[in-house]
C-alpha cells in the first residue's frame, strides 16, 4: 500500500474488502457484511453476538478433535494471516537471496509504521524482532548496570526474564529485589507500595510484568511506573500477554522499555515479536547482537539477526489489519466475557481455587484454577483424557491449578465442555498424589 492507503487502512477508512480482498475475495466480503452488523451495537452488544463470533471461528482452521484452551502460549493464526505468510514463503523460494534481502526486506517500514500506529508511539522506537524473549533480554543485557545497582522484580514474572536476570546477578554483581504479588491481585495502591517498599537509592530498575502469565491477573503497570520515576528508576514491562489482549498504547504502560510476543493474542506467525525503547534511551541500551553501533541511537541495531523468516515478518501486517478490524475494544470485551462465562460458573463448584481476579480492571481472558487435593497435571491429564480439551499446568508458590486462555474463535459450547469437566472434578475424590 501506498502512504496514502497506510493512513487510510490505520485510520479505519479503509474497507475489509479494500485490505483483504488480494488474499481471499469470498473472505474479505463476508467480514465487511458481518463488521457492518455491529455497526450500531455497543461493545457489550457485541461481545455476545454469537453470529459475528462462530463465523471469526471459521475464519481460523480450528482442530474438531480438540479443544484448544491455551492460547496464551501461542495463538493459532486466521486463515488470512496463514495465506499471507505462504505466500510470502512461496514468494522467497523463486529467487531467495534476491526476494528476501532486495524486495521484503524494504517492507519493514510499512510494518514498522503500521505497528507503531497500533502501539501509539513512533516508529523509530520499535524493532521487529522473534518474540518478548529476545527483546527483554536485549534490554536486561544491554543495560549499563554495575556491581551494587539493584533491579526491582516479582516472582510471578516470566521464568526467561527472571533467569537473564539471575545470569546478569551471576555474571555483574547487580543485586535483585523479590517483591511477592498476591494472587488473586484487587488492590492497585497495595501493589504499588510493594513495589515501592523495594526501592531503595541503589535501585535502578523495575521490571514489571503488566499480565501476569501463571494467572493473567492484570498489573497496575502505569500506576508502578509512575512511582518508579518519581524515584529515579527506569522502568521495563513484560507486555507478553496484554499486547493484543486488552486495549491499550504503549505510553499508557509508563514503559521506558517494553517487548511483546505478536504470535500471542494479536495472532501473527509463530516468531514474531516487537521491542520498544523511548527514542532518548536507545543509546543506553547495547545490542545484544553485533551491530555497527552497538551503542548507537538507531533502534534497528536491534534487528541485526541475519537471515530470519521475511515471510513471517511480513505476514505480521495481516495480522494487524485483521487485528483492527475486529475492533480491539470488542475484542477485550469479547475475550473478557468468555472468561467470565465459564469462570462464574466453575468458581461455585466446591473445593475450587480460582487463582484470577474476576474484576475487569485485574483480568481479561486468561483465568488459573486448581481444586483441593488435586495437582495441576492430574486436572489437565483429565481433562485432556475425558473431554480432549488442551490446557496447561501452572504451579508456582501457592497457585497449583491448570491455565484457562480461550480466543476469539473460542465458542460457547467449548466452555460449556470446560465447566462440565469441572464439574466432574468437583465431585469425584482427589487421585492418590505420586511419591517419589
Amino acid at each position: 500500500m501506498n502512504r496514502r492507503n497506510f493512513l487510510m487502512a490505520t485510520a479505519g477508512t479503509v474497507s475489509a474488502l479494500d485490505l483483504f480482498s488480494s488474499i481471499n475475495l469470498p473472505f474479505a466480503k463476508q467480514l465487511e457484511k458481518h463488521l457492518n452488523k455491529l455497526e450500531n451495537l455497543s461493545i457489550d452488544a457485541a461481545a455476545e453476538n454469537e453470529d459475528f463470533w462462530n463465523w471469526i471461528r471459521e475464519s481460523y482452521t480450528v482442530s474438531p478433535n480438540i479443544i484448544n484452551l491455551n492460547n496464551g502460549g501461542v495463538s493459532p493464526q486466521p486463515k488470512v494471516v496463514q495465506d499471507a505468510h505462504i505466500r510470502f514463503y512461496q514468494y522467497s523460494n523463486e529467487a531467495p537471496s534476491y526476494y528476501m534481502w532486495r524486495i521484503l526486506d524494504q517492507g519493514r517500514e510499512g510494518l514498522r509504521n503500521k505497528l507503531a500506529n497500533l502501539c501509539g508511539v513512533l516508529p523509530e522506537e520499535l524493532a521487529i524482532n522473534r518474540n518478548a524473549t529476545e527483546g527483554l533480554n536485549s534490554i536486561i543485557f544491554g543495560l549499563n548496570l554495575k556491581e551494587g545497582d539493584e533491579v526491582v522484580l516479582s516472582t510471578f514474572d516470566y521464568p526467561n526474564m527472571m533467569n537473564a536476570w539471575k545470569q546478569r546477578e551471576k555474571r555483574d554483581k547487580i543485586k535483585l529485589v523479590w517483591i511477592n504479588i498476591p494472587q488473586p491481585l484487587e488492590d492497585s495502591k497495595a501493589i504499588v507500595k510493594l513495589y515501592e517498599d523495594a526501592i531503595t537509592s541503589k535501585t535502578k530498575i523495575v521490571h514489571i510484568t503488566h499480565m501476569i502469565n501463571w494467572t493473567g491477573n492484570i498489573v497496575p503497570c502505569k500506576a508502578i511506573a509512575d512511582m518508579a520515576h518519581s524515584k529515579g528508576c527506569e522502568v521495563i514491562v513484560d507486555a507478553a500477554h496484554s499486547f493484543g489482549h486488552i486495549n491499550f498504547t504503549l505510553e499508557e504502560t509508563g514503559a521506558d522499555y517494553l517487548a511483546t510476543s505478536l504470535h500471542k493474542w494479536l495472532s501473527a506467525p509463530f516468531g514474531s515479536g516487537l521491542l520498544y525503547i523511548k527514542k532518548d534511551k536507545i543509546k543506553n541500551v547495547w545490542a545484544l547482537l553485533s551491530a555497527v553501533e552497538p551503542d548507537g541511537s538507531d533502534i534497528k541495531k536491534f534487528e541485526s539477526l541475519g537471515t530470519r523468516s521475511f515471510a513471517s515478518e511480513m505476514a505480521i501486517g495481516t495480522a494487524v489489519d485483521f487485528h483492527n478490524l475486529i475492533g480491539a475494544k470488542r475484542k477485550e470485551a469479547r475475550l473478557r466475557y468468555l472468561k467470565n462465562y465459564w469462570a462464574e460458573k466453575v468458581t461455585k463448584l466446591p473445593k475450587s481455587n480460582f487463582y484470577t481476579s474476576l474484576k475487569s480492571d485485574y483480568s481479561c481472558a486468561i483465568a488459573t484454577i486448581g481444586f483441593e487435593g488435586w495437582q495441576a497435571q492430574q486436572i489437565d491429564a483429565r481433562l485432556f483424557e475425558k473431554q480432549k480439551i488442551h490446557t496447561v499446568s501452572m504451579i508456582l508458590e501457592k497457585v497449583n491449578g491448570v491455565r484457562i486462555t480461550p480466543n476469539v474463535y473460542t465458542n460457547l459450547q467449548d466452555l460449556d465442555v470446560l465447566i462440565k469437566g469441572f464439574t466432574d472434578i468437583s465431585k469425584l475424590d482427589p487421585p492418590a498424589q505420586q511419591t517419589k
